[in-house]
């Protein structure tokens, strides 16, 4: 029993560091793609945090701008972002995301960023804006349009 604990332990030493920070901020995150003719994606941001959320939203368009794949421009033309007026009852701010999604493309706004912006000093300083800033996800609604008014 004692060699199997020592074996674990000296597994553990050895695939620990592999799951370390260093090691995930490394990895880019996962693609985020979406369907149907609208999406409407609400977040909402830690009290105090918009102005480092109104930044990384800047970044996201600066690098939507800079990015050279064509469809990145149809992204930046269908997608506007909302910032709720009232505050929520914890203090954090609610901002929508309304997007006309390019079929197929990638909506992850890590990952449209770090297209562009290579340092990974950069890329680092970018995510721990947005993670701090970000409180949490609440919802995406994906689907076509059912009835449009305006025609």
């Amino acid at each position: 029993m004692r060699r199997l604990s020592g074996v674990l332990l000296a597994g553990a030493v050895l695939i620990l560091p592999a799951f370390s920070q260093a090691a995930f901020a490394q990895a880019a995150p996962q693609k985020t793609t979406y369907t149907g003719e609208v999406v409407l994606a609400a977040y909402t941001v830690n009290p105090g945090k918009e102005g480092d959320y109104e930044k990384v939203i800047a970044t996201l368009k600066d690098s939507l701008m800079k990015s050279p794949r064509p469809e990145a421009k149809q992204q930046l033309a269908g997608w506007k972002i909302i910032k709720n007026s009232a505050a929520q009852p914890d203090g954090s701010s609610l901002w929508v995301h309304v997007i006309t999604p390019v079929k197929d493309a990638d909506y992850s706004i890590t990952n449209l960023v770090y297209e562009v912006v290579k340092d990974p000093a950069e890329q680092k300083t970018f995510y721990e804006l947005y993670r701090g800033a970000l409180q949490k996800a609440l919802f995406v609604i994906q689907g076509p349009v059912t009835a449009d008014f305006s025609k």
